[in-house]
């Protein structure tokens, strides 16, 4: 994804979001919590994917002002814009999470066309390895399997890193709880994804306050299915595990 710290090749003007509603209006209630929660920070939503049709806007933003906030926030934001051309008025839904691909799943599965909102390959540190892109290719294409328990995002340049946890819907699924860690090089600007299972929530946590603190062991494999239906996926809801770290 976009850093704050990117590499000084990488510098370019950085693109800015459109939400497209001069000419749309919305209840005054409505109006105050797209404010509040989105367009408060516009000029620093930078975006990396997007897609439009006649009724809806769907975008994956990088929040830039998320680094200055609460130590660990998610760093990216889902937007889903609704828009009613008869009567000139919108709705949105918006949801925070610690990457992008977790935020396609969120927008594939409130309507976005799966391969309409891929992400702009010039918008952070590509994928390291094929192992990287499938993965992602999962968590964005099977949203409602896993539910997000925790994540911490954390961009020193000495250590950029986001852990996430997930937690299964279905009480049968292999590998109950899973961790998935993002890693950014900062020297060859590439960033590989991976994923672990685990059987208990407190082992999961416990994995990623280890990361977080230099001292983690290599992730456990996920335990396999007989008759696994799907692999692990994106929360369509969030279900909160006790959190593993607070800086």
């Amino acid at each position: 994804m976009l850093s704050p710290t990117e590499p000084p090749p990488a510098r370019r003007s950085i693109p800015q979001v459109d939400f497209k509603l001069d000419d749309f209006d919305a209840d005054e209630e409505m109006y105050r919590d797209f404010y509040r929660k989105v367009a408060v920070r516009e000029d620093m939503l930078v975006p990396l994917a997007e897609h439009h049709n006649e009724a809806h806007s769907y975008y994956v933003l990088f929040d830039r002002t998320a680094t200055w906030g609460h130590p660990g926030m998610p760093q990216v934001l889902a937007v889903h814009l609704q828009r009613d051309r008869e009567k000139k008025t919108f709705a949105f839904e918006q949801a925070p999470l610690p990457l992008p691909a977790m935020a396609q799943s969120w927008l594939i599965h409130r309507g976005c066309p799966h391969d309409a909102i891929s992400l702009d390959p010039k918008s952070g540190p590509p994928p390291a390895d094929e192992a990287t892109r499938e993965l992602e290719r999962r968590l964005a294409g099977d949203g409602d399997h896993y539910a997000l328990g925790y994540s911490y995002t954390c961009d020193d340049p000495d250590d950029m890193v986001t852990v996430v946890a997930l937690c299964a819907l279905d009480a049968r699924a292999p590998s109950p709880f899973r961790v998935v860690v993002e890693e950014v090089d900062t020297d060859t600007w590439t960033h590989t994804l991976r994923e672990g299972g685990f059987d208990t929530k407190d082992a999961a946590l416990q994995w990623c306050d280890d990361r977080l603190t230099g001292e983690a062991g290599p992730l456990p494999p996920v335990r396999p299915a007989a008759a696994a239906s799907r692999p692990a996926g994106v929360a369509k809801a969030l279900t909160p595990l006790a959190p593993g770290r607070s800086r």
